[in-house]
């Protein structure tokens, strides 16, 4: 029987690549993006629906999610919709700091708990939600963001709990860095004087590890085993440079981790 994945932010980037990775292999995709009428290549493939969906707009989460059941009965939701958020906190406005919560943490949830239902019924379905290396890792400059990722990992592991009950799976795809114009189009950077010297540290190490990313489609293989494996596991750490990261991490311990990082980045 031909199964169904449900992606938010498939407009672009990793949410995209796994939109065609799904559809390639057989999959029902229901693709949603904020503006899907600017969309001009998934609209073109049998087996993709496009729907609007902001994650951000709680009463479009609702009318969204109905739809998509009507249409097919879905069995994986992949909350892939998030942007990056950089800076001091002290150069953060409340603004920012609210619109990266709403999309990258609540986002996650709302659509999560619009879908439990549907899976209950079922007694079956697979969430899974797009981190980032900087979901298990701590960074300079991005306390907010990490808030967000190291957030949607706990949360998931709480659900795992709840979920399990009734038969349904909760996972994440931490990622490193993906070559996509993620660091131009999906990052928000912020200035401030007192931290001059650490922005134009890390700043430039940013530009230099996106050199060394994986590409959107490697890691959809990742997403594609994570939703197809059927193993009791949570988290899946995806690319080598993310990896190499969570090694090094447990090869240390986090207080040594965390010392090296800080010596690599401030000397």
């Amino acid at each position: 029987m031909q199964k169904t994945i449900f992606i938010t932010g498939a407009s672009a980037g990793l949410g995209k690549a796994t939109a065609l990775l799904f559809q390639q292999r057989g999959w029902q995709v229901i693709a949603t993006m904020r503006n899907p009428d600017a969309e001009t290549e998934l609209n073109q493939l049998p087996n993709v629906t496009l729907l609007p969906l902001d994650v951000t707009n709680v009463a479009q989460i609702t009318s969204t999610v109905a739809e998509a059941i009507r249409l097919h009965p879905v069995d994986v939701v992949f909350n892939n919709a998030g942007y990056g958020l950089m800076g001091a906190l002290e150069a953060l406005t409340d603004e920012q700091i609210l619109r990266e919560v709403n999309t990258n943490l609540l986002g996650v949830i709302r659509v999560t708990q619009a879908f439990i239902p549907h899976f209950r019924e079922r007694q079956s379905g697979t969430f899974i939600s797009t981190t980032s290396a900087g979901g298990i890792i701590g960074f300079p400059l991005h306390s907010i963001y990490h808030a967000t990722k190291f957030g949607v990992e706990g949360w998931s592991e709480g659900m795992s709990f709840e979920l399990g009950l009734h038969n349904i799976r909760i996972k994440t795809v931490a990622p490193g860095g993906i070559s996509t114009d993620f660091v131009g189009r999906s990052l928000d950077r912020s200035l401030h004087p007192a931290y001059t010297p650490l922005e134009e540290k890390l700043f430039g190490t940013v530009d230099a590890m996106m050199q060394a990313a994986s590409a959107p489609h490697q890691i959809a293989e990742v997403v594609y085993e994570a939703a197809t494996d059927g193993k009791d596991q949570i988290r899946y750490v995806a690319g080598p440079d993310a990896q190499a990261l969570y090694a090094r991490r447990n090869e240390l311990g986090n207080e040594d981790f965390r010392k090296e990082i800080r010596k690599q980045i401030l000397g």
